[in-house]
Parts: C-alpha cells; sequence; structure tokens
C-alpha cells in the first residue's frame, strides 16, 4: 500500500513538473512563423498518409501577434520560390489555453487547432478531426 502511494505521488509530482515546462500559447506563436512542410495527416480513423515529397510547401507570416497570412509555395531548384497571389488569412485567437487559428478566404471559414508548434515541428488539428504534423522545410541542397 505503502509502494503504491509513493508511485502514485511521484506520478503526480512529474505531471505537474512536465506540466509547468510547457510552453504558453503567447510563447508559441514565435515558432509559427517560416516555411513548413507537410510530414503526415493522421485521419480521424486512425488511418495516416505520409508525404515523403512535397511539391508545395507552406508559408505563414505574422502580420502582428495575432493576425497572418498562409501562402502555398513552389519550391525550384534555384532555390527560390514560386507562389499565386492567393493567400489565406488568419486570426489567431487564445481560448482555453489554447491557440485557434481561424481562416477567411473569400470562399470559406474555417478553425483549426494548434496541438504543438516548436522550431522544428508544427501540428494542427481540423474540424474533421485530422491532425497535420508539418517539419520545418529545409531547402533542397544539390552539391
Amino acid at each position: 500500500m505503502k509502494q503504491k502511494r509513493q508511485n502514485l505521488i511521484l506520478l503526480l509530482v512529474t505531471a505537474l513538473v512536465i506540466s509547468s515546462c510547457t510552453n504558453t500559447p503567447d510563447e508559441s506563436l514565435k515558432n509559427l512563423e517560416g516555411y513548413w512542410e507537410i510530414e503526415r495527416v493522421t485521419l480521424k480513423d486512425g488511418r495516416i498518409k505520409e508525404y515523403n515529397f512535397n511539391d508545395t510547401i507552406d508559408f505563414i507570416s505574422l502580420e502582428d501577434s495575432l493576425q497572418g497570412v498562409r501562402k502555398k509555395m513552389k519550391p525550384n531548384f534555384m532555390g527560390t520560390f514560386e507562389t499565386s497571389k492567393d493567400a489565406e488569412t488568419f486570426i489567431i485567437k487564445i481560448e482555453n489555453d489554447s491557440l485557434n487559428v481561424y481562416y477567411t478566404t473569400p470562399f470559406d471559414s474555417w478553425k483549426e487547432t494548434i496541438l504543438l508548434v516548436t522550431k522544428e515541428q508544427l501540428k494542427v488539428v481540423n474540424k474533421h478531426e485530422a491532425v497535420f504534423l508539418y517539419k520545418r522545410y529545409k531547402p533542397l541542397n544539390l552539391d
């Protein structure tokens, strides 16, 4: 009985330490800007779609701390990008300790929730409960 109590206390202390070390939504925003390449999508039913090659990447730009633009970019072998003038504007709202991104285009509007954003990974979930995992884009090095 004493061992179980000690294990429970250790588990609770560990959980508190881990939760206190995680970034707040405000701190996570600094990692959001930049070029992102989709790595995989996990659908609601558990199926996973891997992306081994992407001909487009997402560029996320923050205009201020809670507004920005996302554009599809097409990298080329010269190290530059081709893009259209189309862009998805968004507003970020911090709601219940979550980062919710509200997109608006002339054709639609939708919400995604950021589950994780670090210097190297971005994970979001959409209204269909599909989880998108992105990795930081690294240009091809042909040398």
